[in-house]
C-alpha cells in the first residue's frame, strides 16, 4: 500500500515506524518469526496440553486424598501445605489467625542455624506475638509468657517450645473441630469424596 497524499494513513504509519529504534523493529520481527513457528506446529500444543491434563488429573487425586486426610488428625492437617492454607483462611473468619501464624513462625525459627539470626528472630517473634499487648498477641498464660521472656536471654531453637505447644493445643482443641464442621471444609470434603467415587467407578 503506497500513498503520496498528505494525511494518508499509510504514510503516517511509515513515518511512525521510521521513528522507532532499530532494536525495537528487530525485536518485533523476531517475535513474529517465533509466533509463526509455533502456529505451524499444532502437534506441539497438543503434547503440552495432554501432559498438563495428566498432571492436573494426578494433582486432583492427590489433593482429594489430602482433603479427606485432614479430618483424621490435626497433625495431618498441619503436614499439608494446602491444609494449612485452608485452616488459615478459616481462622481469619474467626479473627484468630495469629495462633497459626505464631506456630508457623516458631517452626521456621527452629530451622535457623545462625546464632545471630536466632537472637534477632527470637526478639521479633516475641515482640509480635508473645509480649503483653503485642500487635498479634497469642492467647497464652502469664507463666508461659514469662518463661519465654527469660528464654530470650540465651536464645536457642527451643526457646518458644512451651508457648508454641500451648498455642497448638488451643488450636487443636478449639479451632480445629470448628474448622471440620465449617461449611467451607464440608464443601471441600464432599467434592473430594465425589471425585474419589468417580475415579473408582471408572476403574
Amino acid at each position: 500500500m503506497s500513498c503520496w497524499m498528505p494525511g494518508c494513513p499509510a504514510l503516517s504509519m511509515c513515518r511512525g515506524l521510521a521513528a522507532l529504534p532499530i532494536a525495537c523493529l528487530e525485536r518485533a520481527k523476531d517475535l513474529k518469526t517465533r509466533l509463526g513457528i509455533l502456529l505451524h506446529k499444532p502437534e506441539l500444543g497438543h503434547k503440552i496440553g495432554s501432559s498438563s491434563k495428566l498432571q492436573l488429573g494426578s494433582r486432583r487425586r492427590d489433593s482429594s486424598r489430602e482433603v479427606l486426610e485432614w479430618r483424621e488428625s490435626f497433625d495431618q492437617l498441619l503436614k499439608s501445605k494446602s491444609g494449612v492454607n485452608a485452616f488459615h483462611t478459616f481462622l481469619k473468619t474467626e479473627f484468630s489467625e495469629e495462633n497459626l501464624d505464631f506456630w508457623l513462625a516458631c517452626e521456621d525459627f527452629k530451622k535457623t542455624r545462625s546464632k545471630t539470626k536466632l537472637a534477632s528472630k527470637a526478639n521479633r517473634i516475641f515482640e509480635e506475638f508473645v509480649q503483653n499487648e503485642a500487635p498479634r498477641e497469642v492467647n497464652i498464660d502469664h507463666e508461659t509468657r514469662e518463661i519465654t521472656r527469660k528464654n530470650l536471654s540465651g536464645a536457642t531453637s527451643a526457646c518458644f517450645n512451651e508457648a508454641q505447644a500451648k498455642t497448638r493445643t488451643l488450636m487443636e482443641k478449639d479451632s480445629y473441630p470448628r474448622f471440620l464442621k465449617s461449611a467451607s471444609y464440608q464443601d471441600m470434603s464432599r467434592q473430594a469424596a465425589s471425585r474419589g467415587t468417580s475415579k473408582r467407578s471408572h476403574t
